[in-house]
This record gives C-alpha cells, structure tokens and sequence, in this order.
C-alpha cells in the first residue's frame, strides 16, 4: 500500500465529512427515502382527504407519493425499504395497500399486476395466505404485522378477522407499570397499540362483551395519552411510519379531525421531500454529529476543527433535562435528532458523552446525569437495552451487545483523569462496566461475533450483522485495554476469517464488500496486533480503491430502524472511513517516526 494513496484518499473524505456540516456547525446527514414510508404517508393523507370536511385537499403529495411508488418499484415486482433494499412482503404489501387506498389503481394496473405476481409467487394467492405470511414475518411481536394488516383492511385486500386485536387498554395504566403488563408491541410503538387498537376495536369489535365494555371505557383516556406522548412537531419518533399509522387508525373511526390528528397531518404534510417520497425518519442530527466528533478524535482532527465551543454547546442542548412523556425515561440521556420527536436512548447516550470528552467539556454536571441514566437503564442480565428497563421480551427491547458496548467505551472515557462525585459512586461505574464485560462474554457467538441490534446486512443469513457487532465490542475491549483476553482474541479472530477475497468486509462471512463495514473493521484491526498487519493493509487497499473510485456516494443499507426497517444514511460511509484512514495515518506516521 502506497502511504501517498492512504493521504489523498484520507483528505478526500475528510474534506467530505466537513463539508457536510450545517451553518450551525453540526452534522444533520441525510436518511434514505423510503418507499415504505411514502406508501403509509399517501394512504394516510387519502383517509384524512376522504374523512374530513374541515380539511383541504392533498392531491398534490398524494400524486407525487404515487408516482413515486411507480417510479421504483423493484424489477421483480415488489419494494423494498429503500432503493437499494431487497422486496420485501412488509413494503409491498404497504404500497400495494396505498394504490388502493388512494383511489389510483386503476391508473397503475400494470405495476399493481407484477406486484400480484411478486406476492403470490412467494406467499401464496389468497388474502388469508398474505395475511399470515405477515404475521409469519414478525411471530409474536405486533409491532408491525398488526399496521401493516390494518392498512390492508382498510384497502379491502384483507378481512378485518385477519387483523389481531391490540390490548389499547393497557395504555392507561401507569408507565412504571408497562415492564409487568407483557404488552405484545415494543416500548416504542406506544401511539400504535392506541391508535390501531382502537381501530381494529371500531371495525372488529371483540366477541366477549366484558372485553367490550372495558376498551370502550378506555378509548377516551388512551386518546388522552395519545395526546400527552404527541410531540410538539407531530411526529412520533419523527418517523414517517408510526405517525401515519396513527393517522389511519384514527381517520378511518371517525377520529380525522381529532388534535392529534391534525399535528401528525401537519408533520407528514411538511416532510416531503422534492422527489414527492418521504424518508423513514425526519433525520439523525445528534448521532451523526456525535460519530462525526468521535470519528475526527480519532482522526486526531478536532484540534483543526472550528466552533468547537458552538458545537459543544449544541450538543449539551439535546440532553433530557427532564423526565421523557413518552417512554418515562429519566433525566440525563440523548436521542438521535434535534428535533422533537427524539426519545433518549442507549446508543446516542454514550456517543454523545464520547464526543463531549473529546470536545473537553467542563459541565461536569451534565455528563455526571448522563452516566447516571445508565444506571438507571441497565438490565437484569447486565446488558444495556434501548430506551427502557426491563421491556426485554419482544425485538428491539431486550439488551443489545452494541449498545452495552458502546456504554463501555464511555465508561472507559470516565476513567481518563476523572471519577463522578455527585451521583455516582466508582464502585457503580465499575459495577456497570464489570456488568457490562459479562454481558459480553455470556452473548459472544460459539464463532467469535457479536450480533448488533441495530444493524444489519440484506445479503446475510437472518439480516444479521456480525460484522457491525464485532467491530462494535472488539472497540469497546480496545477502550479499556482488553484486547489481550480470550473475548477479544476470538473476535479479531472471527473478523479474520470473514475478510473477502477482494480485501473488503461484508456484514457477514460470503456477502458483498461495503466501505461502512470494511472501515469498521479496519479501524478495530488496527490496534489487534501485529498479526492483523496483512488484512489490515488489504482492507485498507480496498477502502483507497474504492474512495479512489467515486464509492464514497453509494452508502449501503446496513441501518435497522424500527421494527426491522432498512435505511442507509448519506453520511456513514464519510465518517467510518475518516475513522478508519485517520487511525491508520496516524498509526503508520507514528511507526515511521519510531525508525
């Protein structure tokens, strides 16, 4: 590898990533659009259209979402979550669903037969095959099989008897009460066990009339709640999805003038992009801004780096400072936006406390709240879950080995200089890292990988990512000086063993080369040892060649977002590869001065 090559590609990408910062001098990206998220947007705008005398018409983002849909539907027949996804039966039933909804299929007779021919080749002819290959998709997690069935009901493509009831009642029991209650959706889908609840309720209601007097006594209350978790935007979670769901459930019981209503219509209405699509969610401002800071700090560029105070200061100002309505999280974490429909979770908490250690920020009590909040998170099984204590049940909900160790790289940042003395104790920050450390163990792989919660890859078995997970932990052993142990060795080992003959890393053994994934692995491997050298530099040759080439522009969908929804984000591929090249200059410049 010509040392030469490694610079001119580093400063390609780092000249990249700047230039992608916003006037205020942090980093907002750009999600994926997504074709799911526009087949839910334009069906719900339909409903509130044909639902509501008050309102104006949506003609104009309901045409453009259509041709949109039209516009890039897969060569197969079906859609996939984003423009670079595999077909799916989720989002080509969703699209398929909005075509009818809208009024426009008819018009799109032709997209709508290849799309017939798509779903029955896999799934089977009939409504009730259809049906349960949803249900078959997501087992006993509702989170999603349950909207994706509602839409197909109310466009006539299913019966309402295929549609599993939702407990809308258990909504109006305190929040500190939802970890005992076994709710069959995820923390996060709160507004849909209400919305669609009631829905399915409306058009189905239950046989047992004791069961009908109970949820019908709770419809009130739990629109109350609804309303009291709506955010100021409208949007919840800022995604496109679950605030359409919410929209349709309501628009189609008589709800489509409803308050919470005319926010989520206001939110989807104002998010549409140029192109007439919608993205998964509105953006992911604090945790790119907070991989970008960390990614430059390893880089050894903040130093460089302007407005660091303004940077800083916007950081601080995405902190909780108090309890959240939504999930009851307490005060001190981060979510992945700026924006109101953010909800503090467990992976932007730790980059956001990284990347306040490497601004060198002296509000000692805000990163004291936020080291505490972990301590408030963490599981029985010692594992780090997402937004809530003790959900651990159901998908998304349960510990992750991404986010405990993305914990453990910001306990090992704590212990550089300074212990908390406000909230914590040592003895807790040690037990969580101690905790953490055997989570890890107990969740390794019998093959040497972690699996992420996060992430994923299309072409793997599963969509499992052990790539993204490995790179993850093996970071966190780096951080605390643990790459010595047996955890670690097997890691870099199993990383090893599924490099591609190309020099490129895939999400797992056999699949497609990725720069997000080969960055990742790269930066780790650097620090393994000097028996990793010969993969490094090959990983490294594959990640010049392909920045060299223009790949830079082809982000890969390796993200999950809710419920297992595809995204790839402009921006990872920018900030990975700086993290990866920068360690890899820096690493060579020091060795080359030892000389």
């Amino acid at each position: 590898m010509v040392l030469q090559r490694l610079e001119s590609a580093y400063q390609t990408v780092l000249a990249a990533l700047l230039a992608e910062r916003a006037p205020e001098g942090h980093w907002v990206g750009e999600l994926s659009t997504s074709a799911l998220s526009t087949a839910t947007t334009v069906a719900a705008l339909a409903l509130v259209q044909k639902a509501s005398k008050a309102r104006g018409s949506f003609e104009t983002p309901i045409a453009g979402g259509i041709d949109w849909l039209a516009a890039h539907q897969n060569d197969n027949g079906g859609w996939g979550d984003t423009v670079r996804s595999f077909s799916n039966i989720s989002t080509t039933m969703l699209c398929r669903a909005a075509f009818h909804l809208t009024g426009t299929a008819s018009a799109h007779e032709k997209t709508l037969q290849r799309c017939e021919v798509w779903l029955h080749t896999r799934y089977g002819s009939t409504p009730e095959e259809l049906a349960e290959a949803v249900r078959a998709r997501y087992g006993k997690d509702r989170t999603f099989s349950v909207p994706i069935l509602m839409t197909s009901a109310l466009a006539g493509l299913v019966s309402w008897s295929e549609v599993p009831s939702l407990p809308f009642e258990l909504a109006c029991f305190p929040q500190s009460w939802f970890r005992f209650l076994r709710i069959p959706v995820v923390s996060y889908a709160l507004p849909a066990l209400i919305a669609i609840g009631q829905a399915v309720y409306h058009h189905r209601p239950p046989w047992n009339p004791l069961m009908r007097g109970i949820r019908r006594l709770a419809i009130e209350k739990s629109l109350r709640v609804l309303q009291k978790i709506q955010p100021t935007g409208g949007g919840f979670l800022e995604a496109a999805p679950l605030t359409s769901f919410v929209t349709m459930a309501l628009a189609s019981i008589g709800r489509a003038d409803h308050p919470a209503v005319d926010k989520c219509v206001a939110f989807l209405v104002n998010s549409v992009r140029p192109d007439g699509s919608w993205p998964i969610d509105t953006n992911l401002a604090t945790w790119v801004t907070t991989l970008s800071i960390n990614a430059l700090a390893t880089a050894g560029e903040l130093d460089n780096l302007d407005r660091k105070d303004t940077l800083c200061d916007w950081l601080l100002r995405q902190q909780y400072k108090e309890r959240h309505p939504y999930t009851g999280a307490d005060p001190g974490g981060w979510a992945w936006t700026d924006l109101s429909g953010g909800v503090p979770d467990a992976d932007d908490t730790p980059g956001a406390l990284l990347a306040l250690h490497h601004l060198n920020s002296t509000c000692t009590a805000e990163i004291d709240d936020g080291f505490a909040w972990f301590w408030t998170l963490q599981n029985r099984d010692e594992g780090i879950p997402t937004f809530c204590r003790g959900w651990g049940h159901l998908p998304f909900d349960r510990s992750g080995c991404d986010l405990t160790a993305h914990v453990l790289r910001a306990l090992a940042s704590r212990y550089e200089g300074r212990t908390p003395q406000r909230i914590l104790s040592t003895n807790q920050l040690v037990g969580l890292r101690d905790g953490g450390l055997r989570y890890l163990a107990r969740h390794q792989r019998a093959d040497g990988s972690w699996l992420p919660l996060w992430f994923g890859c299309q072409h793997a078995p599963d969509d499992e990512n052990p790539t993204y997970g490995t790179a993850r932990v093996l970071a966190a052993y780096r951080d605390l000086d643990l790459m010595s142990g047996d955890p670690a060795k097997r890691g870099i080992a199993w990383l090893l063993s599924v490099q591609n003959a190309d020099g490129g890393w895939g999400g797992a053994a056999n699949t497609p080369s990725s720069i997000e994934e080969t960055a990742l692995a790269v930066e780790v491997l650097l620090d393994a040892g000097d028996t990793t050298q010969p993969a490094v530099e090959r990983g490294l040759a594959w990640l010049i060649e392909r920045i060299e080439s223009g790949g830079l522009a082809e982000a890969t969908p390796i993200g999950f977002y809710f419920a297992k929804l595809w995204y790839f984000e402009k921006l990872y591929p920018l900030i990975f590869s700086v993290a990866a090249l920068g360690r890899a200059r820096r690493k060579f410049a020091s060795s080359e001065a030892r000389r």
